[in-house]
């Protein structure tokens, strides 16, 4: 398409005439002429045919130029031209206010307001799930044979006797790496012998149980949101539902009495490794004897740091189980959603168990335990 283009006087603005249709097959480039400015006038009076393409690029170019302190006048159309030009006129989008720049403390206050909400829904949703899942238990308990045994027993094997290598291994070098360290400490005042007495007080009392709560969580707490949340992934959970099952009853309580039969008896054994890899290590580095650790045991060390340390296991493992599979039910539809609700459940988990750990010392502090 030819396109005349008078140069504009000092007292006449440019002058366009463009001959020929200005439709989207032919005809817009003349109009995408970035070297026009101030006024500009387009006489259409040869153009022909215009259609919604060739408007907008004539609205365009008359943004263009007043953008840039000109402006636009078209002259000679057609009825039809200026039907069409006031169609396209009246159809769009008004422009985009300018971009501000971001407010870093208006951005982080916004973070901040958005994960507390977000937060509180979540707590709130958790709370609701806990009080679903004891309802639950408290309606087996009145009615026993509604328990499924099988699953119960099989998340006995895989909770508990799966856990006990790891566990038992990791009490014994932390009761190793106590024995080592306060034999450092202890030595220089000649008080070898009070060795025994932190050995057993920080084991029974509260790194046995509350490093077994942290493996379980990331062990098993993570393996309860992946099998959940596959099933949530593949419908399975909503077919249950339209079968008449409760999921709460089929798939958590099992898992959520296994942990709460299981942590116990890890506590248990990881306090034993505990003071079996301290015996071990007082031995090598103090020559303090298996009989005489035995004996200063008896002696320095009550009964209730065992009985303290016990308490916590039943709560720590529900909280365990419900997070757990709290998390599987929320899992989404993709494989991201679910590797995210994974993490997201080992963390809140260990949180909450710390936080658990915290309010006991306190509790104990209080009532003299």
């Amino acid at each position: 398409m030819a396109v005349q283009s008078e140069p504009k006087s000092d007292a006449s603005p440019t002058t366009l005439r463009p001959q020929g249709p200005l439709t989207i097959a032919a005809g817009l480039e003349a109009l995408k002429d970035t070297g026009l400015a101030g006024a500009v006038t387009l006489d259409l009076s040869g153009a022909g045919r215009i259609d919604t393409a060739g408007a907008a690029a004539i609205l365009r170019l008359g943004d263009r130029l007043a953008a840039a302190g000109g402006g636009l006048t078209v002259t000679g159309e057609t009825p039809a031209q200026r039907r069409m030009l006031d169609l396209v006129a009246a159809r769009r989008f008004p422009p985009e206010p300018p971009a501000r720049a971001p407010d870093p403390l208006r951005a982080a206050v916004a973070r901040l307001g958005q994960a507390v909400v977000e937060g509180g829904g979540t707590g709130v949703a958790l709370t609701a799930f806990l009080g679903q899942v004891v309802a639950t238990l408290a309606a087996t308990m009145l009615r026993p044979w509604r328990l499924r045994l099988t699953p119960l027993v099989f998340h006995l094997g895989e909770v508990g006797l799966g856990a006990v290598p790891i566990v038992a291994l990791m009490s014994f070098l932390i009761g190793v790496v106590l024995a080592y360290q306060g034999a450092t400490q202890l030595r220089q005042f000649g008080a070898e012998v009070f060795v025994v007495d932190l050995i057993a007080v920080s084991v029974l009392r509260e790194l046995g149980i509350l490093l077994t709560a942290i493996i379980v969580a990331g062990r098993t707490g993570a393996a309860f949101t992946a099998a959940i949340g596959s099933m949530k992934m593949r419908e399975e959970i909503d077919a249950m539902r339209t079968l008449g099952l409760d999921p709460v009853a089929v798939l958590v309580l099992p898992r959520v009495l296994a942990l709460l039969i299981a942590l116990p008896l890890l506590g248990l054994v990881a306090n034993v490794m505990g003071l079996l890899g301290g015996a071990v290590m007082a031995w090598v580095e103090l020559g303090v004897s298996p009989g005489m650790f035995r004996a200063r045991l008896l002696e320095g060390v009550d009964i209730s740091n065992a009985t303290v340390g016990l308490i916590k296991a039943p709560v720590f493992a529900l909280i365990i189980g419900v997070v757990g599979c709290f998390e599987g039910m929320r899992v989404g539809g993709n494989a991201e959603s679910l590797g995210r609700r994974t993490s997201v459940s080992v963390v809140t988990a260990i949180f909450l168990v710390i936080l658990a750990d915290a309010l006991f010392s306190i509790f104990f502090s209080v009532v003299g335990l």
